[in-house]
Parts: structure tokens; C-alpha cells; sequence
């Protein structure tokens, strides 16, 4: 460890990591890289990726996300992504991906021997300890993922407590892991919904009857949640009226509730680059950047992503999440969720 120290210092600004990568991009140290060992295409317009992460890598919670960098003619671009694979799988990463946006576009043309940028594993949809005696997971679409990960998670630990697995499509060609999803230990109930076509145990979308006809026990159990928006809303609304709210666990990559004082606003913003000068609105800068005909590069619109990242020049920004105001000359920063005070210049 003492000569890595010796090594990283000499090497400095750079540090060892940028010689390492070009010998080999699995061979860093501090950064963590993922190398595509297999690529399966389990439904038309999705994407299943194994990877080997390097090792620095800690493994993950079931449930939790990655992020994943690629670079996308010389931009470097990120998404989160939830494995699907069991956390107790060790050196091995699954990641099923719907091929819809720039990154996810560009992961499906994946092949093995790619090595893809990653980030240590974050997020707090995981399973409690000890596990439930009673589990309802409920998703729909590329959803499926994270509670994917919970079922094979408490598979490899041997869990014996019941578990309803509720998944909705539009069809049953939609469904992921389909074959393996009927392949269930005998504690195991997978109920498939499709919301086009016939073909599953329900059919159309979600309802309580739905609910009651999946786990009649529901009201007595630990429910997880993760799928689109009306998927979403659908449980919530039931779940409320129930009073079960503390029984729901849900998963989306959805804008936080941010707190804005536009009437404070002051200040005017610059993309130099862009050479797009304007009032600063008091809004976070991505939006205002969109209001004034600019495209910017975002993913999850909540800081989570790290897509919309640029370099602040000069001016100070607050943090619309944390509150917490810097103003560093040539920071970078997440416009999603910064937000102006008084003049700001950002080097894009």
C-alpha cells in the first residue's frame, strides 16, 4: 500500500488511474469500471447486461442503483440503473435495461469486452432485517428490476416467509425473466397482470380487487412498489385510503419537491459557450436553460444522475435539495438542482 501511495503521488495531477486505464480500463484503482461478460435481449426493445465489476467495487444492496457512464462522442453521459441480480452474487452485475433515451440507446448496441463507468451502489428501496414473514412486491414494466434483485436475494439466503411477486405488462411477451419468474420455490406466488392483451391471471390495470385477488393478506404485510407513474399512483391511492401508507415502499426516479423563492431572484445567468445571456428567474438552472431554448443533457432531473453536470465558471448557485450555497470558481455543478444567486456564468 505504501508504494501505491509513493506511485499515486509521483504521478500526480493525474494520478495512477489514468496510466492503469491504458493498459487496461479494468486495472484502476479508485474508479470503478464494469466489464460486459454476457448480453442477452430477453424482449423486444430491452437489454440485459452481465458485467464484472473492477475491484473496487463493494457490491449492493438489493433494491439500491448504479450509475453508468459511457461516453457518447466524447461526452460523458450517466443514468442510474437497479441490478437485477442477487446482492449476494459476488463479482457479478445484471443490469436489464429499456432502450429508450441517449444512454440506454446506446448501452443496447452493447457487446462483451465493453467496460462501462460505474458507481458504487446507493439508495435505500432495500429489505429490512430480518427479512418479512409476509412480502407483497408489486411492479410493472422495467420496473421489474430491483424487485428482481429481492427475489433472488432471498432465494440464495433460503427464505421460507410468503411472497407474492405482482407484475404488470402490456402483454405477455413484455415480460422480463418470464421463464424464471415460473420457476418459483413453493413460498413463491408470481401473479401476472397483462394491461393489453390476455394472457395473464388478471387482466387491465391495477385495482384493489387486483390487490385482494394477488395477496388477500395484503393489509398484513410488507409491500414494495416500484413501476411507472399511473402503476404508482394506482397503489398509493389504495394504500392511503386503507391507512397502510407505512406498509408501502416504493422506488421512482421522480423530481423532488424542491423549494423555490423566485421572488428573491436577481442576478443574470450566462451559458458562455452557448453565448445565451438571461434574467435569472429564481428557478433551477436546467429549467431556465429549457425556458430559453437551450437542451442541456439530463436523466433524472432529481441530482441523482449526475447527467446534467456542467462546470459553474464564476457566481454563486444553492443547492435546491441540501439549502447549502457555494461559490467556487469552476465547480462543477448539477443544474437540475442549483439554483442561482445573482449572476451566474456556466462554461457551457
Amino acid at each position: 500500500m505504501r508504494l501505491a501511495a509513493i506511485a499515486e503521488a509521483l504521478l500526480t495531477p493525474h494520478g495512477i488511474d489514468r496510466y492503469l486505464e491504458l493498459i487496461d480500463p479494468m486495472l484502476v484503482r479508485r474508479e470503478i469500471r464494469g466489464e460486459v461478460t454476457a448480453v442477452e435481449h430477453q424482449t423486444p426493445g430491452t437489454l440485459t447486461l452481465t458485467l464484472k465489476p473492477s475491484s473496487a467495487w463493494r457490491g449492493f444492496q438489493a433494491g439500491q442503483y448504479v450509475r453508468v457512464s459511457v461516453d457518447i462522442d466524447g461526452v460523458r453521459r450517466t443514468r442510474c440503473y437497479s441490478p437485477a441480480g442477487s446482492q449476494h452474487r459476488d463479482g457479478q452485475l445484471e443490469l436489464t435495461i429499456k432502450a429508450q433515451g441517449l444512454v440506454s440507446q446506446h448501452l443496447n448496441r452493447a457487446r462483451p469486452g465493453w467496460v462501462l463507468g460505474l458507481s458504487q451502489a446507493d439508495g435505500t428501496f432495500t429489505l429490512p432485517e430480518p427479512r418479512p414473514e409476509k412480502l407483497l412486491l408489486i411492479s410493472g414494466g422495467s420496473g421489474i428490476t430491483p424487485l428482481m434483485s429481492m427475489l433472488r436475494t432471498l432465494a440464495d439466503e433460503g427464505h421460507r416467509g410468503e411472497v407474492v411477486f405482482l407484475h404488470y405488462a402490456n402483454t405477455p411477451d413484455d415480460v422480463l425473466y418470464a421463464r424464471e419468474l415460473a420457476r418459483q420455490a413453493p413460498n413463491v406466488r408470481v401473479v401476472l397482470a397483462c394491461t393489453h392483451a390476455a394472457g395473464g391471471e388478471l387482466r387491465g390495470f391495477f385495482s384493489r380487487e387486483h390487490l385482494v385477488e394477488a395477496a388477500p393478506w395484503y393489509a398484513g404485510g410488507l409491500t414494495y412498489l416500484c413501476g411507472p407513474a399511473p402503476l404508482m399512483d394506482s397503489v398509493r391511492a389504495v394504500y392511503d385510503s386503507e391507512q397502510l401508507s407505512e406498509q408501502l415502499i416504493t422506488e421512482e426516479f421522480t423530481p423532488p419537491e424542491l423549494v423555490i423563492d423566485e421572488s428573491a431572484a436577481e442576478g443574470t445567468v450566462r451559458f458562455a459557450h452557448s453565448g445565451v445571456e438571461f434574467p435569472n428567474s429564481g428557478r433551477p438552472l436546467l429549467e431556465q436553460a429549457e425556458e430559453a431554448g437551450l437542451r442541456p443533457e439530463h436523466g433524472c432531473r432529481m441530482g441523482i444522475c449526475f447527467s446534467c453536470t456542467k462546470v459553474k465558471a464564476r457566481g454563486r448557485v444553492r443547492n435546491a435539495k441540501s439549502g447549502e450555497v457555494s461559490g467556487e470558481e469552476n465547480e462543477e455543478i448539477q443544474l437540475c438542482i442549483s439554483v442561482p444567486a445573482g449572476d451566474v456564468e456556466i462554461d457551457a
